[in-house]
């Protein structure tokens, strides 16, 4: 069966079936490729530095490259975490805090 474009020219019914399978192709590819990357950044998280010592280990918390929390682990008690006595100075960068101060979890769900 032919059909007829407006510009006259003349397409076959399996012309149009592979255009349509081409056009649901890349389509899908699109739409599949697109959350991929976006799933990738998402699942990336905060960069972790692990430094360790022979009493204790630390860990450096940054995020975009501002250091954010650190959180020691002695070797002998319990872990605790040093933050900024005024979290609104330096925008949150541990690195810009004038003083830190160890904060210990009481209670984790």
């Amino acid at each position: 069966m032919l059909h007829c474009l407006p510009s006259g020219h003349a397409i076959t019914r399996g012309q149009t079936l592979r255009s349509v399978v081409l056009t649901a192709a890349v389509l899908s590819l699109a739409l599949y490729a697109t959350p991929l990357s976006a799933q990738e950044t998402a699942q990336r998280g905060p960069d972790v530095t692990l430094i360790e010592g022979e009493d204790r280990t630390v860990y450096e918390y940054r995020q975009n490259g501002h250091l954010r929390m650190v959180k020691i682990v002695p070797e002998f008690g319990p872990p605790y975490y040093l933050v900024p006595v005024n979290p609104s100075e330096g925008f949150g960068d541990i690195d810009q805090a004038e003083l830190l101060v160890p904060q210990w979890r009481i209670v984790e769900f």
